[in-house]
C-alpha cells in the first residue's frame, strides 16, 4: 500500500472512524483499491492515520457493512467486484 507523508487532521465534529472510513471509500471509488485488491490491514490503518486498534476495526467493520470489502480469515479485505467469492 502506499505510505501517505503526514497523518490526517481529524475534524472535531465527526468522530475519527468515520472521517478514515470516507477516505478508505473514496480511494476505493477512484480505483486506488481496484476490485479484488486488498485493502489495508487494521495495523495500516493505524499506521497511516495515528488511530487506535479498535477504530481501524470499526472502519473495516462498516465497509463490510456497506459491502464495498469482505474478509478471507488469514488472508486480509480485499475490495468486492463482480468476482468476489459468494458470502458465507
Amino acid at each position: 500500500m502506499a505510505a501517505y507523508g503526514r497523518r490526517m487532521e481529524f475534524a472535531e465534529d465527526r468522530p475519527r472512524w468515520r472521517q478514515v472510513h470516507e477516505v478508505i471509500v473514496e480511494r476505493i471509488r477512484a480505483g486506488e483499491y481496484p476490485p479484488r485488491s486488498r485493502v489495508p490491514s487494521t495495523v495500516a490503518l493505524m499506521g497511516e492515520f495515528g488511530i487506535a486498534n479498535v477504530t481501524a476495526q470499526k472502519v473495516l467493520r462498516q465497509l463490510r457493512a456497506d459491502g464495498l470489502i469482505y474478509t478471507e480469515v488469514g488472508m486480509g479485505s480485499f475490495v468486492s467486484g463482480p468476482s468476489q467469492p459468494p458470502e458465507s
